[in-house]
């Protein structure tokens, strides 16, 4: 029964450490509306939220990640690719931002509009969370991977521009349209905006991405890591033979280990955990 009472302690303190801060993104109200109320499941994309997982004081280096989940512009995998990594990323001594944006339900610009305002957000409680603002970074997986990538390469001012970008078996090119963010039928110049790889600029953050050399939803991810190398931005690129798509924080991916050592060692290059 003692045992007991103190695995029970234990876990009950793990959960209330990874209890996070949570914010509405726009408690004003958004700009631009998605026309979105809650689905049948009681899932709301037509509020943006902020949830702040914080590291231990000590361990902190004063850097922070703001996570983007997939879900293909149609829903969020909050968990696997967002609210379960903050404990590595704490650990890391790093601050996880996760974002629940909305869905862009006929406004394309409604996600980029988010992911803009979660990083303005960030900067402006810099102080407070004793963070530095010029080690703020962007991460996503799949569709997230997407935003994250477009916010990295079209970043409207410099208060929302990242620092850095991790990316996981990101979507990336737009040449068969993405019918839940740009709608039927695009536009060649629409296409071409929401392509990453194309929108690349000398002042593009440095990337890691990673990627399973099988995934057959994903495959254009080459594409974004040679635009970076021919405008000299530094990137990095993880291929595992295997995976598929969408393993996000999941135990059974077989390289999870060797991804998150690869990721921690190049933030260690990036001086992100000094």
């Amino acid at each position: 029964m003692k045992r007991f009472l103190i695995i029970l302690f234990v876990q009950s303190a793990v959960c209330l450490a990874q209890q996070p801060i949570e914010m509405d993104l726009w408690p004003g109200g958004a700009p631009e509306s998605n026309g979105l109320a809650k689905n049948e499941r009681g899932e709301d994309y037509s509020i943006a939220k902020l949830y702040v997982y914080r590291p231990d004081q000590q361990k902190n280096t004063r850097a922070a990640v703001v996570i983007c989940p997939g879900g293909g512009y149609a829903g969020l995998a909050m968990n696997h690719e967002g609210h379960d990594m903050a404990s590595w990323f704490n650990t890391q001594g790093i601050t996880l931002v996760v974002l629940k944006y909305r869905m862009p339900n006929g406004h394309h610009d409604v996600p980029l509009s988010d992911a803009e305002q979660a990083m303005r957000i960030v900067r402006q409680h810099a102080k407070e969370w004793q963070l530095n603002p010029d080690k703020i970074g962007v991460m996503g997986a799949s569709a997230g991977g997407h935003l994250a990538a477009t916010l990295a390469t079209r970043y409207s001012s410099a208060d929302v521009r990242p620092d850095f970008q991790i990316l996981l078996y990101p979507v990336i090119n737009m040449k068969n349209g993405s019918p839940a963010l740009l709608g039927q039928n695009p536009s060649d110049e629409l296409m071409t905006k929401y392509s990453p790889d194309l929108q690349v600029k000398i002042n593009t953050p440095p990337a890691f991405i990673t990627v399973s050399s099988d995934d057959r939803l994903v495959p254009h991810s080459i594409l974004y890591y040679q635009a970076l190398l021919e405008k000299k931005v530094s990137a990095c690129l993880h291929a595992y033979s295997s995976g598929g798509h969408g393993w996000g924080f999941r135990d059974d991916f077989l390289y999870k280990r060797q991804w998150t050592e690869e990721l921690e060692k190049w933030l260690r290059i990036q001086n992100k955990l000094k």
